[in-house]
């Protein structure tokens, strides 16, 4: 069942290229069609020899089957033209709907999964199916002809031999069927082992200065070295039971054609053959068992196709992010007045993060959240970005809830710094720019000037047009987090969420950031979540978080006077000052 419907997705997926398929079938036909008037034409010519041989007869016979083996030649040349043509659009737009499909997945997914693995799925596991999808187009169908059409033949020549032929076929078709069935899970095995080794492999070369910082080169060594045979071992008896297919089925082959070799020999010295017809039929009987012979193998490349295209569809299936309502509204101008009412979340259902969670910020206040690790602080980010629903309670934006706003519009009227810098390849310009395309040169370089990034761009061998890697090249951490504060200075949005946003600065420039937000922050509503105390000492409102709650809120003054968990958490930063 689980094949059948693979399969029958994927002849949806082929139904756009129907064209191109039926043309193929036809060239397909037409091809095996004069690759069997061949054997005949030959035939004829063998008969004409003999205790006198009749060249007059010859010469044409043989003329016409050069002409029609260079006619074949161009049919199946034009023939693997279309089936490529096809297997590539296929597997172009399987490509294409897993990158949208990741785009609307909703984080919860990408976090669950190892980014290897997803990459693996979409790059290799296509590759492996594109190999088998145009071998199937490639050899099925010709394969299919060939046999229909050589029994055809075979029926009008010698109908006894014919039967023998049919009669001991279908013991291929058993060993073939029999084996496949059996490879299909070592195929899908072999793959899934595949996508775990890639993402083991993209795990440790984005942190190799983690590795080495922590000597773990050769625990790594060795847990690839035991991933690499798991993938050996997989792949081994795959290959090993697939492989057998063929010179199985062959062997049945080679009985078939020694049965008619001895049943044509008795015809022959009966005189109720001649040895033409009987080279014709040796001729037909391997083109009608080549096919066999061909297909099975096919078989057994399409068991791994059909598992790693199942991987494929697998993430097409997955849910996408719930779209947005309807009649959801598109906010382009939001004060900033929040109110979060009885929230609860938590990411695994069986483990409790955020519960009763409530809150009321005005427009322009500035709120620092603190708290030890796993309170919840980026948790409630998350939730005011809509990247994570609530499962009970209402976040509102100045008065409507977050669920009944566009996404978009939500999220574009936040502007972000987190601990963790994101950059794309490309300039420096249009990593800054990345949230605003059509800004200005004058508006980039007065937001690189604010964030205090354009003195060190302008050192930069190429200034602005220095082109980067996604990893920020020889970048400083320091120097990435600039990059990302100056795209929050040109969109100057109304709401802003700092998370860690100068952990990776030094003192120095940090203070002249912290100017520069002290500015940005001037009449919007603000999110700031730190560890260092000293940062957040003139919010408005500072929330102390433990185990998904709010213990403690208040100014820093205030808090500093109860005495509680912020004081001990201040005094172990500052106290000996």
């Amino acid at each position: 069942m689980r094949n059948k419907s693979t399969f029958s997705k994927l002849l949806e997926r082929i139904k756009p290229y129907s064209l191109f398929v039926v043309l193929s079938m036809l060239l397909a036909l037409f091809s095996v069609i004069l690759t069997l008037v061949i054997p005949l034409k030959i035939g004829q010519a063998i008969d004409c020899i003999g205790d006198k041989t009749n060249w007059g007869k010859i010469i044409p016979v043989f003329t016409q089957v050069i002409i029609l083996s260079v006619i074949v030649m161009i049919l199946q040349w034009v023939m693997n033209l279309i089936n490529n043509k096809i297997t590539y659009y296929v597997v172009r737009d399987l490509r294409n709907d897993a990158i949208q499909k990741i785009e609307t997945l909703p984080l919860s997914y990408i976090d669950s999964h190892s980014q290897g693995d997803i990459v693996s799925r979409i790059i290799a596991d296509a590759d492996q199916f594109a190999d088998g999808l145009l071998m199937g187009f490639t050899q099925a169908f010709s394969g299919v002809v060939t046999i229909i059409g050589t029994l055809i033949f075979m029926i009008r020549m010698s109908l006894s031999i014919t039967l023998v032929v049919v009669l001991l076929t279908p013991l291929s078709l058993f060993v073939a069927s029999f084996i496949s069935k059996k490879t299909f899970n070592m195929f899908k095995l072999q793959s899934e082992t595949r996508g775990e080794q890639t993402a083991f492999i993209d795990e440790m070369i984005s942190n190799e200065k983690v590795v080495k910082a922590f000597s773990r080169e050769e625990q790594t060594i060795e847990k690839f070295a035991s991933m690499n045979e798991d993938l050996k071992n997989a792949s081994l008896k795959a290959i090993f039971f697939s492989s057998l297919t063929n010179p199985m089925t062959r062997f049945v082959y080679n009985v078939i054609y020694a049965f008619v070799a001895l049943f044509g020999a008795i015809g022959v010295i009966s005189g109720n053959m001649s040895i033409g017809i009987l080279t014709c039929m040796l001729s037909y009987v391997n083109q009608y068992t080549k096919p066999f012979n061909e297909i099975t193998g096919v078989i057994t490349e399409l068991q791994n196709a059909f598992a790693c295209i199942e991987r494929i569809f697998e993430l097409l299936n997955e849910k996408s992010e719930p779209l947005d309502k309807f009649d959801a509204v598109c906010l382009n101008d939001l004060e900033g007045n929040i109110e979060i009412k009885d929230v609860f979340f938590s990411y695994n259902k069986e483990k409790k993060l955020i519960e009763d969670f409530n809150l009321s910020v005005k427009k322009g206040q500035k709120v620092a959240i603190v708290g030890p690790t796993g309170a919840g602080k980026s948790t409630i980010i998350n939730l005011l970005m809509r990247y994570y629903d609530t499962d009970k309670g209402i976040i509102s934006v100045d008065g409507y809830d977050i669920k009944d706003i566009q996404r978009e519009s939500l999220r574009s009227n936040y502007g972000m710094v987190l601990q963790e810098t994101w950059l794309r390849n490309g300039t420096i310009r249009d990593n800054i720019c990345l949230g605003k395309p059509d800004a200005s040169e004058e508006e980039i370089l007065r937001a690189a000037k604010s964030s205090h990034a354009h003195s060190f761009i302008r050192r930069l061998e190429n200034g602005y047009d220095t082109i980067i890697s996604d990893d920020g090249g020889s970048l400083s951490q320091g120097q990435k987090q600039l990059l990302c504060i100056a795209r929050i200075m040109l969109l100057l949005p109304p709401m802003l969420i700092l998370d860690e946003a100068t952990s990776s600065i030094d003192t120095r420039t940090e203070k002249k950031i912290q100017s520069a937000f002290n500015m940005l922050m001037e009449g919007k509503t603000s999110f700031i979540i730190a560890h260092r105390l000293s940062t957040i000492k003139n919010a408005d409102t500072i929330l102390v978080m433990k185990e998904g709650r709010i213990i403690e809120s208040g100014n820093h003054e205030s808090l500093i006077e109860k005495e509680g968990f912020y004081y001990n958490l201040y005094n172990s930063q500052y106290g000996d000052r």
